[in-house]
């Protein structure tokens, strides 16, 4: 088992290997505004401040159904660390849209979609992403950097092998904000409909909507970190 401190020279060197490979200017970190991708997002800040290659980019899907909690505390951060932010938004228009019925088609349109047009507008070579191994079954088999296709791009896993333990504790080390909702026991972020506290002794994601975490591998096939 590998400590913390071991967990986050592998991501640093990970992401110094990326950041030395040129093209910088093309990496952008998925962050949701959750603990985990804001982990990551620090962390390629402060590889990219050494290299003097910043400002650290981003794309953050807003669905349209954010907690406002989550989009408040991105826009905050963004303004203090000085990010460069491309918000990526659905084409479909929320205005009688059946939120969350069917979560394959729902995901597929309102995050895949505007995920990969994101990618193109922004001229991504490299989407760095905050997912965890222990989050999800369909992460396990996850690899630090898949090759996709459509776009081409590659993603860049830096944290798999961190928990949520590993998570917090590094937030505690450097003093890094959160979105108040973690504060009120929510334990893993999404869109409102499918967000819900998991309740003491449940997993973390036991609040998320089950029949959106059971489609989760077939998003991902579909172009979705």
């Amino acid at each position: 088992m590998c400590t913390l401190d071991e967990k986050i020279r592998r991501t640093e060197s990970l992401l110094q290997r990326l950041a030395e490979r040129g093209g910088t200017d093309r990496v952008r970190v998925a962050w949701t505004g959750g603990k985990d991708s804001t982990v990551v997002l620090f962390i390629w800040k402060a590889v990219l401040d050494a290299l003097g290659c910043g400002p650290a980019r981003a794309i953050n899907l807003d669905t349209g159904c954010k907690f406002p909690e989550v989009l408040l505390f991105r826009d905050e951060l963004t303004r203090e660390w000085t990010v460069d932010l491309h918000i990526a938004r659905p084409a479909v228009s929320l205005d009688g849209y059946p939120l969350a019925e069917d979560p394959l088609s729902c995901c597929r349109e309102l995050k895949v979609e505007p995920l990969k047009q994101a990618i193109l507008q922004t001229g991504a070579t490299h989407v760095v992403t905050g997912i965890r191994r222990d989050e999800h079954p369909d992460r396990a088999g996850r690899l630090e950097e898949e090759r996709r296709d459509d776009p081409p791009h590659t993603v860049v896993n830096p944290i798999l092998e961190w928990t949520e333990m590993d998570i917090w504790a590094f937030h505690d080390r450097f003093s890094l904000p959160h979105c108040d909702l973690y504060d009120q026991g929510y334990r893993s972020l999404g869109c409102q409909p499918c967000t819900h506290l998991s309740g003491k002794g449940n997993g973390e994601r036991a609040g998320r909507d089950a029949a959106k975490e059971a489609v989760l591998p077939t998003l991902t096939s579909l172009g979705y970190f």
